[in-house]
């Protein structure tokens, strides 16, 4: 679980014997002299667990009480360690902020022990309830300790897309049954010393090794893409796709759940933040996205540093098809009135949203084809608008929505605003 534990002990031996016992893959133990320089640490990099001894100098309860305001938003747990035996002091340093009193000398079998309970304890209450993973705290005070530690490790992040959508028309339970089982294929793939936790509803983040990292995301890549079809219905899975009614005639085609993942190696001198390197995995991950199915990409460059993150540019552009020319007006000015910008080419331009009319024989459906296969407009939301009805031959082109004509322009810019939404957030 990568956990942090900090021994605040101005000892020269004592305090390396604690963490000798305590030290393991999976956890971390830092030793400080002073008061001041374990409230650095504590700033730096949050530890689970802080032992304080009464080898210092200075007011024991004092200094707990003190942690306790100082660590009020990662509340790490405080144990003493003591040579008294007067049960006052225990109740004082108690009701002043520590969660647990060891008397010296202790076994250390014991000791071992009771820090471990402590740190499991600490670890459940961090658990998603429905994946009994780390929560997105846990993951960001993780990551923030893999900075400092130096050791070798490799990100993957993680996320189910239309996973929304297949809640909406197939239930929460399903849902939570869906991200159920792609936990259990995760952990299933995972060594010892690997990490995984849940950042969001869909994201997830893996620490491992960075000799492993590739495999691992092409192996979870190829199982979620083997599992999901089973999480449809039959209907849906002989054509491909799931299918939202919308308001009157509209269709839209919603495509079958997939992952995506970005990954990169921790660069420990230039990454600033946990945020910073989440965002960096998340523009790793949108340049995997195919027209189809999950796929993946590393990134073997190391991160910029601070200043790094790019701000996404919203796009609000809007292509029209249409050979209607009183039509093609009409759009045009109904979108510029709502603030949309009209891409004047496909060739130049990367719209948000295409409304592409298929023709009265249907006979432009090739290009709709073309077009939705093609990798620079895998983000792009194509609404296709008919006379001729067939909302099959319409839809298996992998259009996004089927709109009949005649239309209403309100209903075609309420579906325009909400692509515009998904392809921006």
């Amino acid at each position: 679980m990568f956990c942090s534990v900090l021994i605040i002990d101005k000892r020269k031996e004592l305090p390396f014997k604690y963490k000798k016992s305590l030290e393991s893959s999976l956890i971390t133990v830092h030793v400080s002299r002073d008061v001041a320089s374990g409230l650095e640490y504590i700033d730096k990099y949050e530890p689970d667990l802080v032992i304080v001894s009464d080898s210092l100098n200075g007011d024991i309860p004092e200094l707990c009480e003190r942690l306790r305001v100082l660590t009020y938003n990662m509340r790490p747990v405080i144990i003493v360690l003591s040579k008294s035996s007067d049960v006052n002091d225990r109740v004082e340093l108690l009701k002043r902020g520590a969660d647990d009193f060891i008397s010296e000398p202790v076994n250390i079998e014991e000791f071992k022990m009771r820090i471990k309970a402590h740190l499991r304890r600490d670890i459940e209450l961090s658990l998603d309830t429905k994946t009994l993973l780390p929560d997105k705290r846990h993951v960001l005070r993780s990551l923030k300790r893999i900075i400092g530690d130096k050791t070798e490790r490799a990100l993957l992040l993680i996320s189910i897309e239309n996973y929304f959508v297949y809640k909406s028309i197939y239930s929460e339970l399903a849902a939570d049954k869906l991200i159920q089982s792609f936990v259990t294929i995760m952990k299933s793939a995972f060594m010892e010393n690997d990490y995984l936790g849940r950042i969001s509803e869909t994201e997830f983040l893996i620490i491992t090794s960075p000799d492993v990292a590739e495999k691992l995301a092409g192996f979870l890549t190829f199982a979620f893409d083997t599992v999901a079809p089973k999480f449809y219905s039959k209907e849906d899975m002989e054509r491909g796709f799931s299918l939202i009614k919308g308001e009157k005639y509209a269709e839209r085609r919603v495509e079958l759940v997939y992952i995506l993942a970005g990954g990169l190696e921790v660069d420990y001198e230039k990454a600033e933040t946990p945020e910073e390197i989440i965002e960096h995995l998340r523009r790793i991950k949108s340049m995997a996205k195919l027209p189809t199915g999950s796929n993946y990409a590393i990134e073997r460059l190391q991160l910029t540093g601070a200043g790094s993150v790019v701000t996404k540019e919203f796009n609000k552009k809007i292509f029209i098809f249409e050979e209607d020319e009183a039509l093609k007006l009409l759009l045009r000015t109904s979108l510029e009135l709502q603030g949309y910008d009209i891409a004047m080419s496909l060739e130049r331009e990367v719209p948000a949203v295409v409304i592409f009319d298929a023709g009265d024989k249907l006979e432009h459906l090739a290009r709709i084809e073309e077009l939705k296969q093609d990798r620079n407009f895998v983000n792009t939301r194509v609404i296709v608008t008919s006379s001729k009805h067939n909302k099959s031959a319409i839809l298996n082109t992998k259009a996004d929505l089927y709109l009949p004509k005649p239309y209403e322009i309100a209903d075609l810019i309420n579906w325009v605003d909400t692509f515009i939404k998904e392809v921006n957030y």
